[in-house]
């Protein structure tokens, strides 16, 4: 039983592996294919944008799915889209297709990310599961880093074709670890929530698409008009979602005081940490005049030291709280900015890399603890849609965070400069360098506001949680 348990957890761990790298893959490749299709540069940076707007879009409802149809079912075929989708990537003819295809590799992404926390939920009791987190956290921090790196090393010196190909052998022995181990085994009669689907999605995609349209071209009536509309949406989903017997998302979950703490405290620290991360490459990359490669090894130590204890903090945080853990985390990131806010065009890059290690340490607390705080307050019969709700907050942090860097900070300088200095295609000298510090560090005041809200959010929730208590007596069956 334990051998197959930890070949359920690899397999998690390689598609969290997999999602986590293509988020962040591309970044360095994109100036090599916008040259190769001779695309212009607003027309390319959505080959990073479609797919974060589709895994914050679907994951949600893909959660749902795995409730009822089956989480193992569901997530395998995630595998499969996935690597579909990251072949027909390298292959594409043209940047439209491209784009088109990263939009396939998201849905087989969301599959995969809707799920994992549910399966691992699944198969690890409560007192287990910071630490199985706490392994699947390693993947997102691997994977980023990866992705960064490889990103670089793949289009150098084998062709940006191959960050999409890569995808395929590592997601087939993934994809036959989960058929062969992984058993649908929550299955329940249910009905699909079609209509909460459709208006869910359109609140998505409207905030998401005006939110980054925002970044690309400024602010304008037609952004204005999407982000408007969907917030106006949001009125009607709430108001039908209490009507369905089996509704996209429970609303009453909300009321459960660890899960919704727990929830914003995810969304928050997205929000927060991950704007830090781009406008750190937008520093060295813009103003010490780092190329892309050189920018991203800077800011490996941080992941290296996050993925080692990830899996220790997720066992600490069984034995104390997931809260406390969580907490001290978010705290340990607050001070890894307030470090990068002190950074100026001369500083030693060793100070930087003080604070990245601080700022992993933090990550590695807060993933791996918030994940089992959250899956802890949910019954099992709805793991696959609070598996799902988690991982579409992050998603949306992800994004909003993307617009949150590029917005700010080129605010004292054009904005298609901004683009140009997070690709490493320029850097910047003399007082307009000066000029795009004092956008970062705005930015990054920003962003602490973000992470001491995450922390404030993640304290108030209580030190320990029964799972599915609370929710099991709340929200109706």
């Amino acid at each position: 039983m334990e051998g197959r348990r930890n070949l359920v957890l690899f397999s998690v761990l390689i598609g969290t592996l997999m999602s986590a790298i293509d988020t962040t893959i591309v970044i360095l490749a994109l100036p090599t294919i916008t040259s190769y299709f001779k695309a212009d540069l607003f027309t390319s940076i959505w080959i990073i944008i479609i797919y974060l707007l589709i895994v914050a879009v679907l994951t949600t409802q893909l959660g749902g799915l795995g409730d009822i149809f089956g989480r193992g079912k569901i997530f395998n075929a995630g595998f499969l889209i996935f690597i579909a989708g990251s072949a027909a990537s390298g292959f594409s003819p043209g940047i439209i297709y491209l784009i088109a295809f990263r939009g396939v590799q998201a849905v087989g992404a969301a599959l995969m990310q809707a799920n994992s926390n549910a399966i691992i939920a699944d198969y690890f009791g409560p007192q287990e599961r910071g630490k199985a987190f706490g392994y699947t956290s390693m993947g997102w921090s691997i994977g980023g880093t990866l992705g960064i790196v490889l990103g670089g090393i793949i289009t150098t010196f084998l062709g940006w074709q191959y960050i999409f190909f890569i995808n395929i052998p590592i997601g087939l022995f993934g994809f036959i670890l989960g058929i062969r181990y992984i058993r649908d085994n929550n299955k329940r009669e249910a009905k699909i929530d079609f209509v909460g689907m459709g208006l869910l999605t359109a609140i998505l995609s409207f905030i998401s698409y005006g939110a980054t349209d925002v970044a690309g071209r400024g602010v304008n009536s037609f952004n204005m008009l999407l982000i408007s509309l969907g917030i106006l949406l949001l009125v009607p989903f709430i108001i039908y979602e209490r009507y369905p017997e089996d509704p996209v998302i429970k609303l009453d979950a909300f009321k459960v005081h660890s899960l919704s703490l727990s929830l914003t405290a995810s969304l928050m620290q997205a929000l927060g940490y991950l704007s830090v991360i781009f406008l750190l490459i937008m520093y060295l990359q813009g103003i010490r005049g780092y190329n892309p490669l050189e920018a991203s090894l800077l800011l490996v130590p941080g992941y290296i030291i996050s993925s080692l204890i990830s899996p220790k903090m997720g066992k600490l945080s069984d034995r104390i709280g997931a809260p406390i853990v969580a907490s001290v985390g978010i705290f340990l990131m607050a001070v890894a900015v307030l470090i990068y806010l002190e950074l100026q065009v001369n500083t030693a890059i060793i100070v930087l890399i003080i604070a990245s290690i601080i700022s992993g340490i933090g990550g590695a607390m807060f993933w791996p603890s918030n994940s089992s705080a959250v899956m802890s307050s949910a019954p099992k019969r709805l793991y696959g849609s609070i598996s799902g709700l988690l991982r579409t907050l992050s998603s949306v942090g992800t994004l909003l965070s993307y617009v949150i860097s590029i917005t700010i900070a080129s605010i004292s300088v054009p904005r298609y400069v901004a683009f140009e200095v997070f690709l490493g295609e320029s850097s910047l000298t003399g007082g307009v360098s000066r000029q795009f510090l004092a956008g970062i560090h705005s930015a990054l005041w920003l962003c602490l506001a973000f992470l001491i809200l995450a922390g404030i959010t993640s304290f108030i929730r209580g030190s320990r949680m029964k799972e599915g208590t609370d929710l099991d007596t709340q929200v109706s069956s």
